[in-house]
């Protein structure tokens, strides 16, 4: 067995400096990794049981009562895939072709209009290496990795010394935080912090293009526009800027324009990328995938003559609009992020479940399968938060299936 260094899988950082202590092919102790990969790697508290209508049956069983459940359905849904492999989003996607299926994952109601433009060119983007070694202005847009991310501050963004930036934050760093709370991570990072009201992320976008533009800054909010103005002037002056875009931003945003007009404004003067803060290890992973297969990076339907794709085919529009006859679910849980309502209408479909864990969805599930925990009981590869690819090592064996063994099992089986 391979001795490290491993990857973890807590988050979309993917950290690969972890090390492990193996006691009878158990593991007692994780260094390095923050207390997300920590309780990722140590595993489920509670491991999910090979299960049908409730009843444990052996993994033969419920492979097959899982292929009949998606054959027999009319309209079938594939989603998740934030917490698997790229080999089993291949899977997943081969399976979707195979039954006419709709597929989608979490990044159709959160970053994935970031990845979508990041792919498409609309928007510049860099690697965490190059953050770490040559960025001095970072700005957390809605974002708070002190806690969604815990390693980032270190690793990469505010306070490693890296090759053009060796004097590290004191000195050749400069980090903004504009959020609708001081945060944390504002706390952490000084006092270049700016408030802003709830939704009004594109209004002072548009405040900072004008004063980008020289012209004086206004917002319904009264914001000094002194302010604005300085920390236009901060934005000017970087030599190779990053801003982090979280959820807050995301989900403020009803177009991306206003961040294209201001990410274009700034590199009229300087040099500026973006990183979507994405959460699950290899969300943006599944976006890469689909796009390969289809040209779209979520939202996608097999069933009609032509591949479709749009709003209509998301999850929760399919859902809310009683589409769906069926779900297979993988790596997610989606009765637990769901708003209530649909996920009152996901739980009364037939759900399959493949998931190293147990959670919400798959206590509701009429097919649970259990999986090997990626990057701990198997191997495989995932993308990073920002677009690098990287190899993740069996730690520990395990007699369970990974996720791709399972679906490529319930691919054969219809």
């Amino acid at each position: 067995m391979d001795t490290g260094p491993f990857v973890c899988t807590g988050c979309a950082l993917l950290c690969d400096d972890i090390a492990v202590e193996l006691q009878d092919s158990r593991m007692i102790r994780v260094d390095t990794a923050c207390r997300k990969g920590v309780s990722r790697m140590k595993g489920c508290t509670s491991p999910m049981l090979c299960t049908v209508d409730g009843k444990a049956v052996d993994l033969d069983f419920a492979i097959k009562e899982a292929s009949r459940v998606l054959k027999a359905a009319k309209h079938p849904l594939i989603f998740g895939h934030g917490n698997s492999t790229l080999e089993a989003q291949r899977k997943a996607i081969e399976l979707a072709k195979k039954l006419g299926a709709h597929i989608d994952d979490t990044s159709s109601f959160c970053q994935g209009p970031l990845v979508e433009a990041i792919l498409n060119e609309k928007l510049p983007t860099c690697t965490l290496d190059e953050v770490r070694h040559k960025a001095d202005v970072i700005v957390f847009w809605g974002a708070d990795p002190s806690h969604s991310h815990p390693r980032h501050l270190s690793m990469y963004s505010y306070f490693p010394r890296g090759k053009q930036r060796q004097r590290g934050w004191e000195e050749d760093r400069t980090a903004v935080i504009i959020d609708v709370r001081r945060s944390d991570t504002a706390v952490i990072c000084g006092d270049k912090f700016y408030e802003i009201p709830i939704r009004a992320d594109p209004e002072f976008m548009e405040a900072l293009v004008s004063a980008l533009s020289n012209k004086v800054p206004k917002t319904s909010f009264n914001m000094d526009p002194k302010r604005i103005l300085e920390l236009a002037n901060i934005l000017k002056k970087a030599e190779f800027g990053v801003v982090f875009a979280g959820l807050g931003m995301t989900y403020s945003l009803d177009s991306l324009e206003p961040l294209f007009r201001l990410i274009g404004k700034l590199n009229e003067t300087s040099k500026f990328h973006l990183i979507p803060m994405v959460g699950q290890y290899n969300m943006r992973g599944f976006d890469h995938t689909l796009f390969r297969e289809t040209g779209f990076i979520n939202r996608v339907y097999f069933g009609g003559e032509n591949i479709e794709q749009g709003p209509q085919q998301s999850v929760v529009e399919l859902i809310s609009n009683n589409v769906v006859d069926a779900a297979l679910i993988i790596g997610s849980d989606p009765l637990a992020s769901l708003p209530g309502q649909i996920a009152k209408k996901l739980s009364k479909i037939p759900l399959i479940t493949i998931d190293p864990c147990e959670n919400l969805t798959s206590k509701r599930s009429k097919v649970t399968i259990p999986s090997a925990l990626s990057g701990v009981e198997c191997g495989g590869t995932a993308v990073r938060m920002d677009g690098v690819e990287v190899t993740l090592k069996q730690i520990i064996d395990t007699s369970k299936l990974s996720d791709e063994h399972i679906i490529a099992r319930i691919t054969e089986a219809i």
